[in-house]
């Protein structure tokens, strides 16, 4: 954080310990510095000869576990690893060795010694020696061996509190060296606090449980509106010995602030109850409720009695929106809209009420437009980092995270060096240990940085850390149990505490946030897409009776799209963005216009029928049918004008036959466009044009009709006759008569094919 309180410090006390074990007779400061600068002194050492080479990458010595992490008065330091064997020689009279160099006295000095590679002789402090070795006779060619040595603490000679740089050597011969050399060293550090210290420094450490994004909008018919998964990769982080399970476990016996993803747990708390997964072009039932149940049943335990802190819903890119998203209209109030269901989510689910009042931009980096972003939605702390509001200061210490920024909004600055301690891969062991120790080093030497100030610090990892390096970081947050040299504060009384007033409360400029992250944005089109989709979901929920079943799995849907998950996967963004958009305007298609061929009327006036198809599963309201004639002066619609218009209401799974009267001027064609609107006047869906054919009546015609009724007179006179012969003959009237003919069907159709009414359909009044 400060790079001055790394420079400045607690000046070192007399290194006796580092003379005893030198047969130099420099005294310890230069050594020091040669330590720390990584260079060889020009002095002899009582390992090496003076002019002897140095070959100290010829082994490989791994530290594979360092116990008690942190040691007090009485322990015995355990140390195990593996050498292996790198050169194509043999190396005889093999001896493994512990070191401790000279006390370490800030930060800086911390992360130059975890640089240094090989054996330095005159600047590596001797061998403790004598029975607190390993031996073997000989390690071969492309060989390992596995090691332990154990030393009690009181045989390190540790002088005061503080960090130690601890080194484990392997020395030896080869073919080509008759006398021994140090052929491979590792180094790590050891933090020495035997008792309390007066000035204890305040550790706030976030553990996130946050997951990409794998619920789908589509759901199912049911009254449950079963949710569709686009994979069951969630049930495998949740199962036992995936990653949110473990952190999960390893969260529950730490001091620590929970931050939560709502999604994570409607996603889980779905796939508990019931879900789909999506395979292909299809679906099929999930298998995993009881995963899902264990692992929330477990999550509820663990936090029960620990704060938690939830993320706007899908945990949205703070910086995305910032940059590129909020010029774009309606980004805003869907990140406003995610702040609001979070808590609710969050409650409903854990049973616990979780504190809404925190943003977290991406790597903790900020600028004025993301601040501004991540208030905008009520929130009053911004969780930064370090290595984005630096200190300009030069204060002698590190100071208190929480810094007021302005506004009525304070920055909770995260230190960069402890938040990036876990990054690496730690599922080998070295790594986890060399990381675990160099945390807790680093803490202790914050903490010895101004031991008549008490400070609260931050520690905010990565997002989605793997469940080694979540184990890993377990590991140095027990180290700190008995509460030596810090002790554990929430999130909450982090942003609570006391200001330093030195510290620097400038948001740096857009100019200074990292090109790196920028370049993983999403882009501008990715906020576009998402106006189209709620464009179009705005349409289609106000003709809907039940709009609920629509409006909250899309408006979650989009919520997701806008993922800081997203990250590094555009490809992967831009599909689930894709799917959303293209599952919203296959629903709207299920509501249409069923297209018509062309229409004869043969007559001045008559109906023409229009019919609107519902395949959805629920009833449709508010939409509205408009008929247009193009040419009004050749054929008119209902009072005589242009254009005429009904409203619509239709069961789910029906069709209605809407119709129209029409009334005809002259002969020919007439194009005439079918359109469904909504109640505020937006089109919905796609328009429909048919012709419409006049065939004006002529005398030629008339004189046909008029024969026709002639002979229908004839007819009827002859039916008549013949039934009163009938009746005639029999006076009870038991003879039966002519079928009732049926009545014309409702408007209502029912279910029917949306293919096109047949060619030449003819209408008469």
């Amino acid at each position: 954080m400060a790079e001055a309180a790394d420079i400045q410090g607690i000046s070192p006390s007399p290194a006796r310990r580092w003379l005893r074990r030198t047969a130099s007779l420099i005294v310890a400061a230069p050594l020091v510095g040669a330590l720390l600068a990584g260079t060889a002194a020009p002095t002899a050492h009582a390992d090496v000869p003076n002019k002897a080479p140095t070959r100290s990458s010829t082994v490989d010595v791994s530290l594979d576990t360092l116990a008690p992490s942190a040691p007090v008065k009485g322990d015995t330091l355990t140390v195990s690893g593996t050498l292996t064997n790198r050169s194509k020689e043999s190396v005889t009279d093999a001896r493994v060795d512990l070191r401790v160099g000279p006390r370490l006295f800030s930060r800086t000095s911390i992360d130059a010694a975890a640089e240094r590679t090989g054996y330095v002789p005159g600047s590596d402090p001797a061998a403790i020696g004598g029975k607190y070795t390993v031996e073997f006779a000989k390690l071969p060619s492309g060989i390992s061996q596995d090691f332990t040595l154990s030393v009690p603490v009181d045989k390190l000679e540790l002088d005061d509190a503080g960090v130690y740089q601890l080194g484990v050597s392997l020395s030896g011969r080869t073919a080509r060296s008759s006398y021994e050399q140090v052929l491979g060293i590792q180094r790590t550090f050891l933090p020495w606090q035997a008792e309390e210290s007066d000035s204890k420094t305040r550790v706030t450490y976030l553990w996130p449980l946050i997951a990409s994004a794998h619920v789908t909008a589509e759901t199912g018919s049911d009254e449950q509106q079963t949710p569709v998964f686009a994979d069951d990769e969630l049930a495998a982080e949740i199962a036992p010995g995936g990653r949110l399970d473990q952190m999960v476990s390893l969260g529950s016996q730490l001091p620590i602030t929970w931050v939560i993803d709502p999604d994570l747990l409607a996603g889980v708390d779905a796939m508990a109850r019931s879900y789909r997964v999506k395979v292909g072009d299809t679906t099929v039932p999930g298998k995993n409720q009881a995963v899902a149940k264990r692992w929330l049943s477990s999550l509820q335990k663990a936090v029960a009695d620990g704060k938690v802190v939830a993320l706007p819903f899908a945990d949205p890119d703070l910086a995305s929106i910032a940059h590129r998203g909020k010029n774009v209209s309606g980004t805003l109030s869907h990140l406003q809209t995610a702040t609001e269901v979070a808590g609710t989510t969050v409650e409903t689910i854990l049973h616990v009420k979780p504190s809404t009042d925190f943003a977290w931009p991406i790597d903790g980096a900020i600028d004025p437009s993301i601040v501004d972003v991540a208030t905008s939605a009520g929130a009053h702390n911004v969780i930064a980092r370090s290595d984005s509001l630096q200190e300009t200061g030069r204060l002698p210490y590190t100071p208190t995270a929480v810094r007021p920024i302005g506004g009525g909004t304070n920055a909770v600055v995260a230190d960069s060096r402890l938040s990036k301690a876990f990054e690496g891969d730690m599922t080998h062991a070295e790594d986890s240990t060399l990381a675990v120790q160099k945390f807790l080093a680093t803490t202790l030497a914050l903490t010895e940085q101004d031991t008549n100030t008490e400070r609260s610090i931050v520690v905010a990892p990565q997002r989605m850390p793997t469940a080694a390096q979540a184990s890993s970081m377990a590991r140095a947050l027990h180290a700190l149990d008995d509460e030596r040299w810090t002790q554990p504060l929430d999130l909450v009384g982090a942003a609570e505490a006391e200001p330093d007033a030195q510290a620097t409360t400038k948001v740096p400029g857009t100019s200074q946030y990292p090109k790196r992250l920028r370049s993983q944005e999403l882009p501008t089109q990715a906020f576009q897409d998402i106006k189209s989709t709620q464009v179009s979901l705005g349409s289609f929920q106000v003709i809907l009776t039940h709009s609920e079943r629509v409006v909250t799995p899309f408006g979650n849907a989009i919520n997701r799209a806008m993922s800081t998950s997203w990250r590094g996967r555009p490809l992967k963004a831009q599909q689930y963005r894709d799917s959303v958009r293209t599952y919203l305007q296959g629903l709207i298609n299920e509501v249409q216009l069923i297209s018509k061929s062309d229409v004869t009327l043969s007559g001045r006036s008559a109906t023409i029928p229009v019919t609107v198809q519902n395949r959805l599963l629920q009833d449709v309201d508010h939409l509205v049918l408009r008929l247009k004639s193009e040419n009004a002066t050749r054929l008119r619609l209902n009072n005589g004008g242009a254009v005429a218009e009904q409203p619509i209401r239709i069961a789910g799974g029906h069709s209605q036959s809407v119709k129209f009267d029409a009334a005809a001027n002259a002969n020919g064609q007439v194009q005439v466009v079918a359109q469904l609107y909504t109640e505020d006047d937006m089109p919905y869906g796609e328009e429909m044009t048919f012709t419409v054919k006049v065939s004006e009546v002529t005398p030629t015609v008339l004189l046909v009709i008029a024969g026709g009724l002639l002979l229908l007179v004839l007819a009827g006179i002859r039916m008549y006759t013949h039934r009163k012969r009938a009746n005639a003959s029999d006076p009870a009237g038991d003879g039966g008569g002519e079928p009732e003919q049926p009545s014309d069907p409702t408007p209502d159709t029912g279910p029917e094919s949306g293919e096109p009414s047949g060619t030449g359909e003819k209408v008469d009044r």
